[in-house]
């Protein structure tokens, strides 16, 4: 699998499934998943409650439309609140796991990935990158191509200097 970095938008990412850092409730919310809902329309909403009328555990996946974005499926995932306590980390390492046998389901071979946990539920920064990365050189999946999706300039360079010291 390729493990790719770019900096720019996870709403406009053009793949086959992105993924979306949900919350329990899968009813929208801040960060990615406000974005995500917003990008993809009620579509996503609509699918979300039909799908998962009681939310999803924290570490688990699951798929609907991607409504109006460019990729055809997104796949959410809850990442655990280190904020608020759950600091477990194979709940994160499970988000990733999920993610990825979510999207071979699908046969969805392109996926875009935020920093899961990384924002609002301040899972710490250098462990937020180097989960995925780890997940990602262990996967057998049919996944071909893993891109991180870095809001900021910063995070894109972390994560491309991560990617770098694993080549």
């Amino acid at each position: 699998m390729d493990v790719t970095v770019v900096q720019g938008d996870i709403t406009r990412q053009r793949v086959d499934a992105v993924v979306n850092a949900a919350n329990r409730g899968m009813r929208g919310g801040g960060g990615v998943d406000g974005a995500i809902h917003r990008a993809g329309g009620p579509a996503v909403l609509e699918d979300c409650r039909a799908r998962f009328p009681t939310g999803l555990a924290t570490g688990e996946a699951g798929w609907t439309t991607a409504g109006a974005m460019p990729a055809r499926w997104v796949i959410h995932v809850v990442g655990p609140n280190y904020a608020r306590g759950e600091r477990d980390r194979s709940l994160l390492l499970s988000c990733y796991e999920r993610a990825l046998a979510v999207a071979d389901e699908l046969g969805a071979t392109t996926v875009a990935f935020p920093l899961v946990s990384a924002g609002v539920y301040g899972w710490p920064k250098d462990d937020a990158v180097a989960a995925p990365l780890e997940v990602f050189a262990s996967a057998r999946t049919a996944v071909t191509e893993a891109r991180i999706v870095a809001f900021d300039a910063t995070t894109h360079e972390q994560v491309r200097a991560a990617l770098a010291g694993r080549a």
